[in-house]
């Protein structure tokens, strides 16, 4: 899984910490520790210039209940983070416990402890089921998800009311409507972004495909050209034919195209958590809502990404004292603070429910239970990604839905 999460302030208003798209600054840090206790060492990459001291704070308090156990720090930055893990790695000094996005390679190579070995069943019950299932390797649990992001439509409230639009879509068919008049207001403004440029064209796709009820697979069976996935595709296809989206939708690219959003040059357009700080920063102005995303027929579903925390079976048997680190880190009243000042969403169900009163983020909340996830415990999504990526766009420039999926399943094969 690529570094999706490294997000900013999900919005000024709930207070929360500025940082993209993967979940961010670097440092370092370490624990003492008394003869005889049992030494932890912690390694996480930096969301934010807080993610040091947030931690080391957690461990303060951990330690404070724990005297028996000291838990060592090593920040990294994302730029460097991978390296410094797989070189660790190599030199059997994995760290006993460690924050980062993938994690199927190492439980494939029976580096990790399950989950149910690392945290109490208490603590393995309050992850929203979604999640847990991404986690799982072969239906076994092998890592804990951390931090989340899901997708949401943005739309412009402004626009809306001099389109003489009452609400926001639920079905593609709304959504095509609403669009078209949206574009027809003119003055550069249009109805929907369609980032299909090589960014992120799989996560724009992967949410019209989950919504005609497709999927990309899981971690054995990829399944590409499927009458389902086609659907999302001849979806994507009919709002750009329809002119209910920006010009050459195959040439642009997310980050920019949330910048136009933000200009007020877009109705709606699917987007993440740090988009509502995007716009306070930017142009706190601009008259806008959230909405669940549309779908073929109305059902709920939004993509999800999530950055996980895992244990490796190192020398001698840490795994009790892993639990106890797990289970306080993972406790509401130390768990929620963290993941709102770091500007993500909560994995856990009593997390969400927290911050259930949070306005800006009751949406993406929502969502947590029905989202779907790429397939990236198959080591042939990257392949697929990357065909998505170079191939959709084409969509936009007249090439048939169905000859674009047969040529991602082509570059991908079988598998």
């Amino acid at each position: 899984m690529r570094r999706m999460l490294r997000v900013g302030a999900v919005a000024a208003v709930v207070a929360l910490a500025v940082t993209a798209c993967g979940f961010g600054g670097g440092g370092g840090g370490g624990g003492g520790g008394g003869a005889g206790a049992t030494q932890l060492s912690l390694l996480v990459p930096s969301y934010s210039d807080g993610t040091k001291q947030r931690w080391q704070g957690i461990i303060d308090g951990f330690q404070k209940a724990n005297p028996g156990i000291t838990v060592a720090l090593e920040v990294e930055s994302w730029d460097n983070i991978n390296d410094v893990v797989r070189t660790k790695v190599q030199s059997k000094q994995a760290p006993d416990i460690l924050n980062i996005d993938a994690w199927s390679g190492y439980a494939r190579d029976n580096l990790l402890y399950p989950a149910s070995q690392v945290s109490s069943p208490a603590t393995l019950a309050d992850f929203q089921d979604s999640f847990v299932h991404n986690a799982s390797l072969n239906g076994t649990p092998q890592a804990l998800p951390l931090i989340a992001s899901t997708r949401a439509l943005f739309y412009n409230t402004d626009l809306f009311a001099k389109a003489g639009i009452a609400g926001p879509p639920k079905t593609w068919d709304e959504l095509l409507t609403d669009a078209q008049k949206i574009s027809a207001l003119g003055g550069g403004v249009y109805g929907y972004g369609m980032p299909l440029g090589s960014e992120e064209a799989q996560a724009e796709t992967s949410i019209w495909t989950f919504g005609a009820g497709g999927s990309w697979g899981d971690g054995s069976t990829l399944t590409i050209n499927t009458p389902q996935n086609l659907d999302g595709l001849r979806g994507i296809k009919r709002m750009i034919d329809g002119k209910a989206t920006e010009p050459d939708p195959g040439a642009t690219d997310r980050t920019p195209l949330i910048n136009v959003f933000i200009q007020g040059k877009l109705g709606m357009i699917e987007a993440l958590p740090p988009t509502v700080g995007q716009i306070a920063q930017k142009n706190p102005a601009l008259k806008w809502a959230i909405a669940p995303i549309p779908t073929k027929d109305g059902t709920a579903v939004t993509l999800g990404v999530a950055d996980h925390l895992m244990a490796f079976r190192n020398g001698g048997d840490k795994a009790a004292a892993i639990t106890k680190f797990v289970d306080y880190y993972f406790s509401s009243a130390v768990y929620v603070p963290w993941v709102k000042a770091e500007g993500f969403l909560p994995t856990t169900k009593s997390g969400a429910q927290a911050l259930s009163s949070e306005p800006q983020l009751a949406t993406f909340l929502a969502g947590l239970p029905t989202a779907r996830f790429y397939p990236s415990t198959n080591e042939k999504w990257s392949v697929t990604q990357g065909a998505l990526q170079s191939l959709v766009g084409q969509i936009g420039q007249g090439k048939d839905p169905a000859a674009v999926l047969a040529q991602v399943q082509q570059q991908v094969g079988t598998g």
